[in-house]
């Protein structure tokens, strides 16, 4: 339940997964989530192995803000761009599903909601956890948030490549607009995010 409640609220992530499966079907949907699950996992090993106050500097998440604004326009400015040939390219995929991963993945790392996620909730979990379980204990509760994300995961690939068989091509072009002006809002806000703990 706790895997599927981080993923599940409508952020950078599901914006991309639904325009990326509206555009290239389930596989390019589903790749954008994996890569996003790997960027949770290895913010996972961060707070097991107790860097946290790593990652907490402000100079750090300062980089992460700026490099999340950076990867959320630059994805929502391609979104919108290629918003309008949604059906034209039905047949012909024209992005790789590695580069597709390595999206998700970027967005992940540099999200802060993320970050938040797995430095706060997650620690605190680890926490109580390690203080009454064993390590075995421990990678069990870390598996079940993780089948949590894959759960969720494939959920929307299923719901964004639905809608590409479903709806019509005016509706799929809108859906695929909004997308990536969502991208595009986050990545502003990232940015917002970066200068205030730069400079406030």
């Amino acid at each position: 339940m706790l895997g599927i409640s981080l993923a599940a609220p409508i952020g950078p992530i599901n914006a991309a997964q639904i325009d990326k499966g509206i555009k290239n079907g389930f596989l390019h949907s589903w790749f954008i989530g994996l890569g996003s699950i790997v960027a949770d996992m290895a913010y996972m090993m961060v707070v097991y192995m107790g860097f946290v106050n790593f990652i907490d500097a402000p100079i750090i998440k300062t980089f992460l803000y700026a490099f999340g604004c950076f990867v959320l326009i630059w994805t929502g400015i391609e979104s919108l761009i290629t918003a309008g040939r949604v059906y034209l390219n039905e047949n012909k995929n024209d992005t790789s599903l590695l580069k597709t991963f390595i999206t998700g993945f970027l967005m992940s790392l540099s999200n802060p909601l993320t970050i938040l996620f797995w430095l706060g909730i997650y620690g605190s979990i680890l926490a109580n956890t390690a203080s009454k379980y064993n390590n075995e204990q421990l990678m069990i509760y870390s598996g079940a948030i993780l089948l949590g994300l894959v759960l969720w995961d494939i959920t929307m690939a299923t719901i964004a490549s639905t809608f590409r068989r479903v709806l019509t091509s005016r509706a799929l072009k809108g859906i695929s607009y909004i997308s990536g002006l969502t991208l595009v809002g986050f990545g502003i806000y990232f940015g917002y995010k970066a200068l205030s703990t730069l400079f406030f």
